[in-house]
């Protein structure tokens, strides 16, 4: 494998529905509330997220409309539903010496518009080419986010490893070609990619060889 592509909120970060469920209780929600109306494909809440990743949406336009659907405020939502997030900083590092060993590294994020905040210096310093939903108009997993991704790193799909923490997100990367892992934390991904990618990641890693 020679490109390595990942997703970013859930991956690059601490579990985003551990964030969700934070923001729940602290609202006094059931813990579930947000995630079931985003797993609801019928629901007004799935279709203004996606609204909102292909940048049909702002986050106050987003947050305006969702907040009513929760019985919240609509002030700074997007930021209260991402408060307890924070940077997976092995995961963060295996991107970080995947791109030193000459791996071609990419990332793929359904964004949350100017509502979620990406460091810049650290996608310039992590990824040869970055693909935002809400810039591209696309989202995942519509395929063609896949390919462009691919595109952008000069490597063919099938010599991808995409990684993402969504289900429905590795089975798009999987109908283009790319090998995908779907991320339940770095103690489990590591190793995967370790093996797929033939390079160590991580400093367990190198104290096997």
């Amino acid at each position: 494998m020679k490109g390595l592509i990942v997703d970013f909120g859930g991956v690059l970060t601490t579990n985003v529905f551990d964030s969700f469920k934070a923001f729940c209780r602290a609202e006094g929600l059931p813990d579930d509330t947000v995630k079931q109306i985003f797993r609801d494909r019928e629901g007004p809440g799935l279709a203004l997220l996606r609204r909102l990743e292909k940048g049909e949406l702002t986050a106050d336009e987003f947050s305006e409309q969702f907040a009513p659907i929760l019985g919240v405020s609509s002030e700074n939502l997007v930021e209260r539903l991402f408060g307890g997030v924070g940077p997976d900083e092995p995961m963060v590092e295996a991107v970080r010496r995947a791109k030193a060993a000459g791996i071609k590294t990419g990332l793929i994020s359904n964004s949350w518009g100017d509502g979620m905040a990406y460091d810049p210096a650290l996608l310039e310093e992590l990824f040869d080419a970055v693909v935002i939903s809400g810039d591209v108009g696309l989202h995942k997993p519509e395929p063609e986010i896949f390919m462009m991704g691919a595109e952008r790193i000069g490597v063919a799909p099938e010599e991808c490893v995409f990684v993402d923490d969504l289900r429905e997100n590795c089975e798009g990367a999987e109908a283009v070609g790319m090998k995908a892992i779907l991320h339940r934390g770095s103690e489990g991904t590591l190793p995967q990619l370790e093996e797929l990618l033939g390079v160590p990641l991580s400093g367990s890693a190198e104290a096997r060889a």
